[in-house]
């Protein structure tokens, strides 16, 4: 039966399993979940058939929720379906938003974001998914892209209306792409032929939302069980936590299969001292931010053994995401994931984005040694990539390199005393500065006669040093910029 409100027309049929009403409020919509009866619908002319019955939602905790409205370039939206993928990194969750009455675009997490896309023509054939080799560049309808995700992913659960829907468990491929100019290409090979989107990061703030979740409305309880190492409480704080770790044991849990069954663990021996303690707050980049990850992370260049190490702080404000805080031996640094992925040269010796050119400064294979808090992506101890780090000034960017991911993050350098300051540490802002502060880094306060002293200093030093080394036979290598490499690299996830 079709029924009208105001200028919309929606077509409403009992549900074939339970008697209940079924609403389709999109002309693109060809499936429904029952909301009484879970049963999963299929759209025939004036009549629905079910198909079966879908499993129960996973709670993310988010404050999205069926029938939330909002507006995207100046036109209003509705959600009115959810998706929920798994992937062996973890999952996420996809809201279909209807336009206009006749037209669906979907809202995605993307680490720790989210993107609006619509959808998109490629203008050819989509190529076979083994073919987009993460790392490589492709162009669809004139722009060129950089393959940046390939998963093999499955749909768990689905929720009201939705344009097509997967077999249920049954694994496809998912692949993004992303270019220079911040946009983010999405092909879906669950379908045939393959559907694909295009989109570009969004803030909830500026979607002018209502009808979101209230928090009242969250079950608590779910969120609160027993570490499945040692038996005492962990209690999860973010609602896209996928991995948190035990307070008392250390043990990393994965969140990603959800809160209540049988969680995955891995004990930490020999635990890292956080210099920022997990939860503190802190004012930085005009937002208050607070640390619920931490990690420390080991690096060596391709071809040396020589190691070095860095620690990353996940950052959380409930506006602006996450970030990165890093702390490396040359200073520290403030990074977020982008949307979009800069070119890259074939050396890769430099990198543009937003046309900005970036010069490589370190290049590492990088390992996570130890964790500890909560991180919107699977994180385990012993993940391993290849990473880039390039600046432009105080400006950087960084490259992370999984077998099925590429990463890019984007950030500035900051003042130690200004991080000890910002989470109200300066009793204890020896501790923060680097070797980024040196004594040159002052030299605009210094003489000519003082800097010229220095210099001659060092010079000396590093003969005495030079003869010393030729005199003991030694033959091992140097480093001059110690713990640099690292210094700017993210962690993060494809979703």
């Amino acid at each position: 039966m079709a029924e009208e409100t105001g200028n919309q027309r929606y077509y409403r049929a009992p549900c074939p399993g339970c008697g209940a009403p079924v609403e389709f409020r999109s002309a693109q919509s060809t499936h429904a979940v029952c909301p009484y009866c879970q049963s999963t619908v299929v759209r025939q002319g004036d009549t629905l058939a079910r198909t079966g019955k879908m499993a129960e939602l996973f709670d993310d905790f988010s404050p999205l929720q069926l029938f939330a409205a909002g507006r995207i370039q100046d036109k209003p939206f509705t959600l009115i379906g959810r998706l929920q993928y798994t992937y062996p990194g973890g999952r996420w969750t996809e809201w279909i938003a209807a336009l206009d009455g006749d037209r669906t675009g979907v809202l995605s997490e993307d680490n720790g974001a989210y993107v609006f896309a619509l959808p998109f023509d490629l203008q050819r054939t989509a190529p076979p998914w083994n073919e987009l080799r993460v790392g490589a560049t492709t162009a669809f309808a004139g722009q060129s892209y950089a393959v940046t995700s390939n998963e093999q992913v499955a749909l768990t659960s689905a929720q009201g209306e939705l344009p097509h829907l997967p077999e249920l468990g049954r694994s496809f491929a998912m692949v993004e792409l992303r270019n220079d100019k911040g946009l983010v290409l999405s092909i879906d090979y669950g379908t045939q032929p393959p559907a694909s989107y295009l989109g570009r990061s969004v803030q909830l703030e500026d979607l002018q939302l209502t009808g979101l979740r209230e928090e009242s409305a969250k079950d608590e309880k779910g969120r609160s069980f027993n570490c499945p190492n040692c038996g005492s409480p962990v209690t999860v704080n973010l609602a896209d936590s996928k991995s948190i770790t035990c307070r008392s044991c250390n043990s990393i849990i994965d969140l990603s299969q959800g809160i209540g069954g049988e969680l995955k663990h891995a004990t930490q021996d020999e635990p890292v001292r956080p210099l920022i303690a997990l939860g503190s707050m802190g004012q930085l980049q005009g937002a208050q931010w607070q640390v619920v990850g931490f990690q420390h992370r080991m690096g060596s260049a391709p071809g040396d053994d020589e190691l070095f190490g860095w620690d990353e702080y996940l950052l959380y404000n409930k506006k602006r995401g996450f970030s990165f805080l890093v702390d490396a031996e040359d200073g520290w640094s403030m990074v977020k994931p982008t949307t979009g992925a800069p070119v890259m040269a074939e050396s890769g010796n430099t990198a543009t984005y937003l046309n900005k050119r970036y010069q490589q400064q370190y290049a590492y294979n990088a390992e996570t040694t130890y964790v500890a808090g909560e991180f919107y992506w699977q994180v385990e101890r012993g993940q391993k990539t290849f990473n880039r780090d390039f600046a432009s000034g105080g400006a950087l960017l960084s490259m992370e390199r999984s077998a099925n991911e590429l990463t890019w993050s984007s950030g500035s350098k900051l003042d130690s005393g200004l991080v000890a300051t910002a989470f109200k540490l300066d009793a204890r802002k020896d501790m923060f500065k680097r070797t980024d502060a040196l004594p040159v880094s002052a030299a605009s306060g210094m003489g000519c006669g003082t800097i010229v002293l220095i210099v001659v200093v060092i010079i000396i030093v590093l003969i005495i040093m030079s003869t010393c080394s030729s005199t003991s036979g030694s033959t091992g290598g140097y480093r001059s910029s110690g713990g640099s490499y690292g210094g700017y690299s993210s962690g993060g996830g494809h979703k």
